[in-house]
């Protein structure tokens, strides 16, 4: 394979500045909901980026559970890898690339935890594999074989035969609080559309820049 010779153009459509709603939150929900129409596989899905004590980025993909104007929801183990980079550095970037659209959303924030309760509420909507898969998994640390984990998760299936699996103590939610956005819709011959979104005193400023 030829790295190098990859390349397509994008021809779907262009961005104006009139097609944006002047709100951030109201612009990503619409596309959110284009996405979804077209049935994309995991169009909630963000890669959301971290940075640790020592100043090393890292990434992966969560699913975004809850927007409004306070921010972006997603779960997670609260011993994990993601939470202890936020526990270092609160500053994250998320990003959401629907590439049959030739669209991205990057985001920048601040993370913080959201209350037991809210977590909660979440946890009992999942489905019960999920829930007991919560328990079993000791998110980010070394195991020896997937057997490990199975035997972890028949074990959760045991211990919670009966009645509703708890919300474990390690389990939780982060609300991403943006303080960016960007928007970008892919153009012919390299020349993308490209908006960023800043806080203002009276909402958002909304500026163009080069792709």
């Amino acid at each position: 394979m030829k790295l190098d010779d990859v390349r397509r153009e994008y021809l779907q459509k262009g961005l104006k500045r009139s097609e944006l709603d002047e709100d951030p939150v109201q612009q990503l929900e619409k596309w959110l909901g284009e996405a979804a129409n077209l049935e994309l596989t995991d169009n909630t899905a963000m890669t959301l980026a971290t940075v640790d004590a020592d100043g090393q980025p890292s990434q992966r993909v969560v699913l975004l559970k809850q927007l409004d104007q306070d921010g972006l929801v997603f779960y997670t183990n609260l011993n994990s890898k993601k939470a202890q980079d936020i526990k270092a550095n609160s500053k994250v970037s998320a990003n959401f690339a629907w590439l049959p659209l030739e669209r991205q959303v990057k985001i920048q924030g601040v993370a913080s935890r959201i209350s037991n309760a809210e977590a909660f509420k979440y946890f009992v909507s999942r489905p019960r594999n999920s829930q007991l898969a919560a328990w079993a998994s000791n998110q980010s640390q070394p195991i020896s074989s997937r057997q490990v984990l199975k035997n972890a998760f028949e074990q959760m299936k045991s211990k919670f035969s009966d009645g509703e699996v708890p919300l474990p103590d390690f389990w939780g939610g982060y609300r991403i609080k943006p303080t960016l956005f960007e928007f970008w819709q892919g153009g012919g011959a390299r020349l993308h559309d490209r908006f960023q979104y800043t806080p203002s005193a009276f909402g958002w400023d909304i500026n163009r820049l080069a792709p």
